[in-house]
């Protein structure tokens, strides 16, 4: 068994998705670790509840980025 190497330059475990709101289908941009309740901007339906790590996403994710 060999030792665990370190990576030179870590990487990031955190990402932003795309989520499209299931009841009025707007598009928005949230957190992967979000913190706080996330919220849809037109209808107010919640869309990510945090769980002290990676938040709970209720909405459809469409893509990610970051």
């Amino acid at each position: 068994m060999g030792k665990k190497r370190k990576e030179l330059v870590p990487m990031p475990k955190s990402k932003f998705y795309y989520v499209r709101c299931p009841d009025c289908g707007n598009t928005q941009i949230i957190f992967s670790h979000a913190s706080t309740y996330v919220h849809c901007f037109v209808c107010g339906k919640l869309l990510a509840i945090p769980t002290g790590g990676k938040a709970k996403i209720e909405a459809k994710k469409i893509g990610e980025f970051g």
